[in-house]
């Protein structure tokens, strides 16, 4: 089996105070090369196997200690050694956020089309399409919201994001990663972290798609648990950081390093594969995690909770307690609370909301909210479950029952309000308009001559 034969060569365990907030350093070297990370300090003058030290930086230089990052890679030839960038078509990959007017109503995507390979090739890079964002990446303040459909892998190109860090959430189709820092395969139902300026190619097996939420001048971090206290929801121990992998080659007909640089695409040449790196050591690197490991909290007595309790990663803003994004899932879980309608109730936000789906049915929405498809529920626009969703849970016998059985919903939730693409709104022809539908038959119930019967 491809995937687990490179979960075992390629990857190791623990992110653990790196994610907790620590700075904790991980090191790795490939066992081709034993002993070709530097003792005693970072530049030697002189590096093991005439290796190239160059230092990758996640922060400012002044950080505080426990939000510095940055990571030294140990390279046969140093990035520095390529062609002059020159400008490339971006495709569907944009900033530009004035495209339309904008539109406060509640938006629903059907799956986004993945184009088959027999029509038309098209790898990661060009399968990016921008759906929704805000803010802007010159003064590092923003996010995006992208949807990648591929059918074929990266050759000799990588790509290299300087305007942000991308969570990749893959719904069909595993990928396997490569690195600067070695490998990964991550597969649906897993998410993977690709932090600002480290390369990485993509390489697919079959019809591919998914979700990116990108996030400009900030890092994913894990949210605070407070009165939770030391345990709970993403355990720092199932994060998965790369092992060292490297190939020495050259390509005689040029490796193509892409990089996004102020929301445009730019590509420049090299002769020689940028994944040469021999060993690292640092606490900037990229990292996978499976949501299957998500510790859920959740209601035991009555009422429903905020979804933030269901937060994975977190990118904070200068604001105390508001996130530029968060990243939320709704897993499995057990539904107990007496006394309360337990779906997600009726709602406006002063966030805004999108949601994904990567396999099996959302309980307030079982119809026409499909796997690789998505919802945007924008700032104070009103939502929440749909008429059979509301009549249904309104009657249940409330007794313990499995929720989301078989189900794996998620939320970028963001303090933005989001403008939606030309592309979103027009191209992809995905736009479900008849979704304001689903809560047309909602009923009035009100009866002026209720009273509470006496027990």
């Amino acid at each position: 089996d491809v995937s687990c034969c490179m979960r075992q060569m390629h990857l190791s365990l623990n992110l653990l105070q790196y994610l907790s907030g620590f700075g904790n350093e991980f090191s790795s070297e490939d066992p081709r090369c034993p002993g070709s990370l530097p003792e005693g300090q970072n530049n030697p003058q002189v590096c093991p196997y005439g290796l190239y030290a160059e230092q990758l930086s996640g922060s400012a230089f002044t950080c505080p200690r426990p939000t510095n990052k940055r990571s030294w890679l140990y390279r046969i030839l140093p990035s520095v050694r390529h062609k002059p960038y020159t400008a490339m078509h971006c495709g569907n990959l944009t900033e530009n956020w004035d495209e339309v007017e904008p539109d406060p109503n509640q938006l629903r995507w059907m799956p986004f089309t993945i184009p088959k390979s027999s029509e038309k090739k098209v790898d990661f890079v060009t399968g990016l399409h921008t759906l929704c964002g805000a803010g802007d990446t010159k003064s590092r303040n923003g996010i995006g919201i992208h949807m990648f459909t591929c059918n074929t892998s990266m050759v000799d190109r990588c790509f290299n994001n300087s305007d942000g860090d991308f969570l990749i959430v893959p719904q069909q189709g595993e990928i396997l990663i490569t690195t600067e820092f070695g490998k990964m395969m991550v597969e649906p139902n897993e998410i993977c972290v690709i932090q600002q300026g480290m390369r990485f190619s993509v390489n697919v097996f079959g019809e591919t798609r998914g979700y990116v939420l990108e996030v400009y001048g900030a890092h994913f971090e894990l949210p605070d648990l407070g009165p939770i206290g030391a345990n709970g929801l993403a355990n720092p121990r199932d994060f998965l950081t790369p092992v060292a992998w490297y190939e020495d080659r050259e390509v005689a007909t040029g490796y193509t390093v892409i990089n996004k640089y102020q929301g445009k695409l730019f590509s420049s040449q090299q002769v020689f594969s940028p994944f040469n790196v021999v060993a690292w050591h640092g606490n900037y690197t990229p990292y996978k995690y499976n949501l299957d490991n998500f510790m859920v909290i959740n209601c035991v007595a009555f009422d429903h909770a905020d979804p933030s309790i269901f937060t994975v990663l977190t990118a904070k803003s200068s604001r105390p307690g508001v996130a530029m994004a968060d990243f939320v899932i709704f897993p499995p879980r057990w539904g107990v609370a007496d006394h309360t309608f337990r779906p997600p109730y009726y709602h406006r936000n002063c966030m805004s909301e999108f949601m994904g789906l990567i396999k099996g049915h959302y309980e307030a929405k079982e119809e026409g909210f499909q796997p690789g498809g998505g919802t945007l529920h924008s700032t104070m626009t009103p939502h929440g479950p749909d008429r059979d969703c509301f009549e249904k849970s309104s009657t249940a016998l409330l007794k313990p029952e499995r929720v989301a059985d078989g189900t794996m919903a998620f939320m970028f939730e963001s303090s933005f309000s989001m403008a939606v693409t030309k592309w979103g709104l027009e191209t992809c022809q995905r736009l479900d308009k008849s979704y304001y539908q689903c809560w047309e038959p909602l009923r009035k119930h009100f009866d002026p001559n209720w009273r509470p019967s006496k027990q």
